[in-house]
């Protein structure tokens, strides 16, 4: 059988051997996880938090922690230099070392830190106790966009999905890939192209094809007249400007987009209409929607949300994941590469 992305990501991740930051240490979950990826050698892994509450935890489930690091927020010999390098960054902004300092007791802040002064490849937040982190997608995301920032050339970080159905008639092996189903509400036309070409380049990166990418619409070529399809028409044509080297085509229905004789009947003149592998979603309520219908009534695994366009990796898992989504979601960030 042919080799699915996810094993592609997991064999490179383990030549690598990266660090890797774990956020959310109050949550099991991302014990177990930081456990496995110790033990697979997908990375190697770092729980920031409390170090005392962390060995606390890992008691109370029987759990060793053979192989993983602690990153204490409250005791990290690093915290002075980590403060003047955050206070030294955001200084414009109105950062001053004490606010730094404060900002560091976060664990996402922290990990974006430790991440920034190259002491860790890149950070995974996934899971959250509610009586603990818990950090919503924001409070994830806000360090990643402030320390980081967009890689050259990039304005709209977004978040994809690599969703690894089980037939490997789709995409690549079974892979589609979607965005934006985790980080931007409403894009404009001008961000909804660049996440389209984001997202193509960074399906051909994880599996060396080549990209054919959907803007997906409830109309196909011109079937239903909106405001809504037309941002994706315009998107369309900005997408295609912006990467002429890459197959960019809609507006599509979903199914117009990936079943090859519905393409042909709806797009004849489409050199990729049926045959998408990227499918772009005009806005998150379709894309969010999209994923999780995928996920459960096609029984595929759903990884992400993984973001793209920063400058370091970051990868923010739902507060439902399981421990295996944690794990997969740091092998990408291990083999996601730094943008200076």
């Amino acid at each position: 059988m042919a080799e699915t992305v996810l094993e592609r990501i997991r064999g490179k991740a383990k030549m690598l051997g990266r660090r890797i930051c774990l956020t959310e240490s109050d949550d099991v979950r991302n014990l177990q996880a930081a456990s496995k990826l110790a033990k697979t050698g997908y990375a190697r892994p770092i729980l920031v938090g409390s170090r005392p509450a962390i060995e606390r935890l890992a008691a109370e489930n029987a759990m060793a922690l053979d192989g993983v690091e602690i990153a204490d927020t409250e005791s990290s010999p690093k915290l002075g230099e980590y403060a003047a390098m955050v206070f030294e960054m955001r200084k414009a902004k109105g950062m001053t070392e004490s606010l730094a300092r404060e900002a560091l007791k976060d664990t996402c802040f922290f990990a974006a830190a430790m991440v920034s002064a190259g002491d860790a490849h890149g950070y995974v937040s996934g899971g959250g106790n509610p009586k603990g982190y818990n950090h919503n997608t924001g409070q994830k995301t806000r360090p990643a966009l402030q320390l980081f920032k967009t890689a050259p050339g990039i304005r709209t970080a977004s978040a994809y999905f690599i969703m690894q159905l089980q037939d490997p008639k789709w995409g690549f092996n079974g892979a589609l890939f979607y965005a934006d189903c985790g980080l931007n509400i409403n894009p404009n036309e001008d961000q909804l192209a660049e996440i389209a070409v984001s997202t193509a380049r960074t399906y051909r990166m994880f599996t060396g094809d080549e990209p054919r990418v959907g803007m997906i619409s409830c109309s196909t070529k011109g079937s239903a007249k909106d405001p809504t399809v037309d941002k994706v028409i315009a998107a369309t044509r900005k997408a295609q400007a912006l990467a002429p080297d890459i197959k960019i085509d809609g507006e599509f229905q979903f199914d117009a987009a990936v079943i090859p004789e519905i393409g042909a009947r709806k797009a004849p003149g489409s050199a990729i209409a049926g045959r998408c592998n990227v499918l772009i979603f005009p806005d998150l309520n379709c894309g969010n929607t999209m994923y999780k219908a995928t996920e459960r009534l096609a029984n595929a695994v759903a990884i992400g949300p993984l973001i793209q366009g920063l400058r370091r990796p970051f990868n923010d898992v739902s507060r439902g994941c399981s421990v295996d989504d944690i794990v997969d979601c740091a092998a990408v960030a291990a083999i996601t590469e730094w943008t200076e």
